[in-house]
């Protein structure tokens, strides 16, 4: 099982950890909220967890285009 972060605007991964067991609390996956989580965390068929999270290049857009957070997506 790996869990996979990849950035939710441009896709590029942005590390992977390579664990048999994980204490998801460690990851903060309890600081999230229910709906939080449905929109942030997907189960792969292979058993891999992938998480939607902002690389630091789409953050730094972000806040150089605050009115880009109105957009689901804003890399073409």
């Amino acid at each position: 099982m790996a869990i996979v972060y990849k950035c939710r605007h441009c896709g590029n991964v942005i590390g992977k950890l390579e664990e048999k067991v994980v204490d998801t609390s460690l990851l903060g996956f309890d600081q999230l909220t229910t709906k939080e989580k449905r929109e942030m965390i997907h189960y792969a068929d292979n058993g891999d967890v992938h998480i939607q999270a902002i690389c630091e290049n789409c953050e730094e857009t972000l806040g150089h285009h605050p009115h880009y957070h109105e957009l689901d997506f804003f890399i073409q």
